[in-house]
């Protein structure tokens, strides 16, 4: 198993505060959680723990932005994009300030700590505020390669990390280009766009597919917005069998943009897979992706009942 997302961030997160002097970290009292602690131990001098507050924390970094800074702020999904949302959306991004929320211990896979605890309408929340950029990179190369991305922009934007270790889809020397979406796999009989960890369970369910016949194309989509949507028209060009997958509601996220695009250019019947309009529970986190569908399995399942 390789790095959790969350740790990527907090090692890139550690190089870039040593390499520019006008990034500044905050967090809500979960340095080590959100592995902030390594930029702290790298800068101290511009790291603030800004306690359980999360408001206050996104008001603060929109100051520093104001102010001249890059300023990354961090907490847990659920409380970064669901306790902060009035003010990522007045204080960030209604004035284009250059604020980065990078949240962690997003959807259920955050397990034990329960549905308080596991944000599964994140990227929906965030997508709709205008102007804010929402990424969702699903390994550690991907995320450290978000990470620099988005420090070199003025814009505000979100980067959703999450708890659990993941495979490695990417080598540390892949080159990225957050402008399009990256066919993972090659297929000829459906496609399956996801994000997250959700490209790894779709590479699974396309290894399991392989072996009865069916060719499974998988597509990451780490940049929900802004979107190649010349990039997805392309590819829905190619399938009638369209796939969606996500470990976040079905409604507002990925799923949704994929249809939305669809719908404005290449009309196609898109099956959504992800939470269906229902919350998880307390839980093993691998017990809970497998009980929702999350997994390689369930995705594989999943697929081949509705091709």
């Amino acid at each position: 198993m390789g790095k959790a997302t969350r740790e990527a961030y907090g090692e890139a997160l550690a190089e870039l505060i040593v390499e520019n002097p006008k990034i500044v970290v905050l967090d809500a009292d979960l340095a080590g959680s959100t592995k902030t602690g390594l930029a702290k131990k790298a800068c101290p001098e511009r790291f603030f723990d800004m306690g359980i507050a999360e408001a206050d924390m996104i008001g603060h970094a929109a100051g520093l932005a104001a102010s001249g800074y890059t300023a990354f702020a961090s907490s847990f999904a659920m409380f970064a994009s669901g306790r902060a949302w009035e003010q990522i959306r007045n204080s960030v991004a209604y004035p284009h300030l250059n604020v980065k929320v990078c949240a962690t211990h997003a959807g259920i896979s955050v397990g034990e700590d329960g549905v308080s605890h596991q944000a599964i309408e994140d990227i929906a929340l965030m997508r709709v505020i205008p102007g804010m950029e929402v990424y969702v990179p699903c390994d550690a190369a991907e995320t450290k390669a978000v990470i620099r991305y988005v420090a070199s922009t003025n814009k505000p934007a979100y980067v959703r990390l999450g708890r659990s270790g993941v495979e490695d889809v990417y080598s540390e020397d892949t080159k990225f280009d957050f402008s399009k979406v990256r066919v993972v796999r090659e297929g000829t009989d459906a496609v399956v766009f996801a994000c997250g960890m959700e490209v790894q369970a779709a590479l699974e369910a396309a290894k399991k597919l392989e072996a009865e016949g069916v060719s499974l194309e998988v597509v990451d989509v780490c940049a929900i917005k802004p979107a190649d949507e010349s990039g997805i028209v392309e590819i829905l060009k190619k399938f009638d069998k369209v796939f969606t997958a996500e470990e976040h509601s079905v409604i507002g996220g990925l799923g949704g943009l994929i249809a939305e695009v669809s719908t404005a250019n290449e009309p196609k019947k898109i099956h959504r897979m992800g939470i269906k309009d229902r919350y998880a529970e307390s839980g093993e986190a691998s017990a809970l992706m497998h009980k929702y569908g999350l997994d390689g399995e369930g995705l594989y399942k999943e697929i081949k009942e509705n091709l």
